[in-house]
């Protein structure tokens, strides 16, 4: 099993975390008090102003000598058809034929310079969320998904992320 000592608490941690968003970014430069009138939000998708599409995927960072990776839950922005065959395939039992789907990074994950806007491509996958894979570049974020991170650096993000530090 996974494990790691956080550097914040000194405690022994198990089992791979992971964080994610609720909604894109997007989402909150709705005004709290129009959001019920302009936006559509789930677990999976979300409109804003029947204009601006959303779909929610899994961006995973390959974990130095695990199996399992680190998850970031995030949203990328699609078209208005990828969103359209997007939405369709969620009740599909087979999917992962469909797409990949263009997408931008709808997130601002803290202990990274800039990511909202990143390129990413939206995979499809049987079963589960759909994986995203961002633009090969020489952004952090880019590099650790091609890379992977260290378990230090696990214990580095939940520290982060888990004592009320940061949100994704």
């Amino acid at each position: 099993m996974f494990r790691f000592k956080c550097g914040c608490c000194d405690e022994w941690h198990e089992g791979m975390p992971g964080f994610a968003s609720e909604s894109p970014l997007y989402f909150h430069a709705v005004p709290s008090l129009e959001r019920g009138r302009r936006c559509t939000l789930d677990a999976d998708t979300c409109v804003v102003d029947q204009e601006y599409f959303f779909g929610r995927g899994c961006l995973e960072i390959p974990v130095h000598g695990e199996t399992e990776p680190f998850i970031w839950g995030v949203w990328v922005s699609l078209s208005k058809t990828s969103f359209d065959t997007f939405s369709a395939s969620l009740t599909m039992t087979k999917r992962s034929h469909l797409g990949p789907f263009f997408g931008w990074l709808s997130a601002e994950l803290a202990l990274y310079p800039g990511t909202e806007n990143l390129k990413t491509r939206l995979h499809l996958r049987d079963g589960v969320r759909p994986s995203i894979e961002l633009e090969p570049t020489d952004h952090p974020l880019a590099i650790e998904q091609r890379n992977g991170i260290s378990v230090e650096r696990v214990a580095e993000i939940y520290a982060y992320y888990a004592h009320g530090h940061g949100r994704a």
